[in-house]
């Protein structure tokens, strides 16, 4: 077996060992060595390996291979089982707007029905944000900026909406992530777009709030192609 899978493997077979619900950590704990890159992508993730780690049937670690599968970053293809997925540009290009056209509906559906909890929570993130400094950890980073927009998803009261965005969201996550290493800017950037972002919110101006989330994530978008690699 390939080093970083076999590394992988004792990491989570130690993250998972003891547990009473052994079965419901496979899914958050692969999904996190994904998004992190502690699994890189292409990597091969054998079916029988995984369970013999975490001392479980073959089942669970199936189910969760699919599970992974529906938030895109698992390819499962008959007779070469499970592998991590490997985006291109394209793909960032796609999930990118999709996600632009999900969150201005999320915006627009979340200003008149934001409460005063919800302006809470977003000064909570926006708090964590502006105490970052140049030395902040990836994941640090990666949970507050998905905490913040998390609020207008929940908002906007649309679950359809909300299962959309569940389906990209890992995948996503894991750009974020890779950008975070590559590029340690967030410190620099975060705080200041997002307190405008919940100002005009905080406003109720529609029109204002699409063209600011527009505008933060087409950033955001052009900041993570500087950062990749190809």
């Amino acid at each position: 077996m390939e080093g970083t899978v076999a590394s992988a493997l004792d990491q989570l077979a130690t993250q998972t060992e003891r547990s009473p619900a052994l079965w419901a950590t496979v899914v958050p704990a692969i999904r996190q060595m994904i998004i992190t890159g502690a699994l890189a992508p292409g990597e091969h993730l054998p079916e029988g390996e995984l369970a013999k780690a975490l001392q479980m049937s073959r089942g669970p670690v199936r189910e969760a291979l699919i599970e992974l599968e529906r938030e895109g970053l698992v390819v499962l293809r008959r007779h070469r089982g499970a592998q991590v997925i490997a985006l291109t540009a394209d793909d960032v290009e796609e999930i990118y707007t999709l996600r632009l056209s999900l969150e201005r509906l999320a915006i627009e559906r979340a200003l008149p029905r934001l409460t005063d909890e919800h302006l809470a929570t977003m000064d909570e993130v926006l708090d964590g944000m502006r105490e970052l400094g140049p030395e902040y950890e990836p994941q640090t980073a990666l949970e507050l900026d998905l905490a913040f927009h998390h609020v207008l998803y929940a908002a906007a009261g649309h679950a359809r909406l909300d299962r959309a965005w569940q389906q990209i969201r890992s995948q996503v996550a894991m750009f974020l992530h890779s950008r975070h290493v590559a590029r340690r800017d967030f410190h620099e950037i975060a705080y200041a777009e997002h307190k405008a972002i919940r100002d005009i919110v905080a406003g109720g101006d529609s029109a204002a709030a699409v063209e600011v989330i527009e505008q933060h994530l087409i950033g955001s978008y052009h900041r993570l192609i500087a950062a990749r690699p190809d």
